[in-house]
């Protein structure tokens, strides 16, 4: 017996004239692409490309996108020589540094960081020309705005990381780097820095909505995919008049969620638990290091972490004997981890024998940081 299933298209429809979409008024800007169909996106959602409408904000939105990109591929092109191998090779190890934090907020020179400030702008400028052209289409179209407050959601993360959170401290070195590796190394330093970002509860809260965005879309599609046999996939007539698919579905979730959902209400949580993704995480960037230093000791001081012995006391005076030498990048090859720093062997405290310093392999041992036992 033949199974139901539409995890994938079986059939599309193909129509000899493609839908030009709703009419709208004509003005200086038209729909461009002239509408075609592709089988491949056919098997998975609608067959049509086309037509799209760009108008002046999305033309600009891409002009100064593909400036800020430019800058930034060009940058990193010329970190490598201008060799087109070791592009390519070393691309996401490449970044596009934000200034050192002894400029401040100032304008610094380009090859100090002139770059980085004038990538961002070209893409904070893009960014929010794009936001500007999804809600004049959604205007135009009468539709509601919902899209582009939630895109704004993400821009006020991505303001807060490149320019509120350095603004309220002072300097742009604050910022994110441009670049694949670089960035997830800023994040763990930046974790790392201000005593481990896990423990800042808008992140807690920032994490729990990513994931149950994820459930919830799985949730929702699995239930219409479902359902779609008795007609459930027609959302928009299921939410003003409820048929069999809307009934089944509710009932479905009811048995197993333990409540229920409408057709119009599981869209609601999904939009929020989206939205407030970059929403909390936002909030959580902008309180590191303005208002909060240690996320871990503040959440022992509000009985959310648990506050462990000190197990090893390090002086001041042996900080610097601890941390490692970073060797660079080989002319030839990718960038490689940092030599290991000396092993220092401390002799016990009645003895008078000096501090011993093994240097591993390939490190330059500093001696003049070596101190002996008190």
């Amino acid at each position: 017996m033949l199974e139901y299933q539409n995890l994938f298209n079986r059939v599309q429809v193909h129509t000899t004239v493609p839908d030009p979409g709703v009419p709208i008024e004509q003005r200086t800007w038209v729909r461009q692409l002239p509408p075609s169909f592709n089988h491949w996106i056919g098997i998975i959602g609608d067959a049509q490309i086309g037509p799209i409408y760009l108008g002046f904000t999305g033309v600009a939105s891409l002009i100064c996108g593909f400036l800020a990109i430019e800058i930034i591929g060009l940058n990193m092109w010329a970190s490598v020589g201008w060799d087109p191998v070791q592009f390519i090779r070393q691309l996401p190890w490449l970044a596009l540094e934000p200034p050192s934090p002894a400029y401040g907020l100032s304008l610094p020179p380009l090859q100090q960081g002139g770059w980085w400030l004038l990538a961002g702008f070209f893409l904070t400028v893009s960014i929010c020309l794009w936001w500007l052209r999804v809600y004049r289409r959604a205007k135009a179209l009468g539709l509601g705005t919902h899209l582009a407050w939630a895109f704004a959601s993400a821009i006020f993360l991505y303001l807060s990381l490149g320019f509120i959170r350095p603004v309220l401290m002072g300097s742009w070195g604050e910022a994110v780097p441009f670049g694949i590796f670089p960035h997830l190394d800023w994040t763990a330093a930046f974790s790392i820095r201000y005593g481990n970002l896990f423990y800042n509860p808008f992140h807690m809260l920032s994490i729990a909505f990513l994931y149950g965005s994820t459930l919830l879309f799985a949730m929702h599609g699995a239930t219409i995919l479902a359902t779609s046999r008795l007609g459930a996939e027609r959302e928009i007539e299921q939410i003003t008049d409820r048929g069999t698919g809307a009934e089944r579905a509710q009932l479905f979730w009811r048995w197993t969620m333990g409540w229920n959902a409408t057709m119009e209400s599981v869209h609601r949580w999904c939009w929020w638990f989206a939205f407030l993704v970059t929403f909390t995480g936002a909030l959580g960037i902008l309180l590191t290091g303005t208002v909060v230093d240690n996320w871990y000791l503040w959440a022992v001081k509000h009985g959310v972490a648990p506050s462990y012995p000190a197990t090893i006391n390090i002086s001041p005076e042996k900080l610097q004997d601890l941390r490692g030498q970073y060797q660079g990048a080989p002319p030839q090859g990718l960038p490689v981890p940092a030599v290991p720093a000396p092993r220092i062997i401390v002799p016990p405290a009645d003895s008078t024998a000096p501090v011993q310093l093994v240097v591993p392999p390939g490190a330059v041992p500093r001696t003049d940081s070596v101190r002996k036992n008190p």
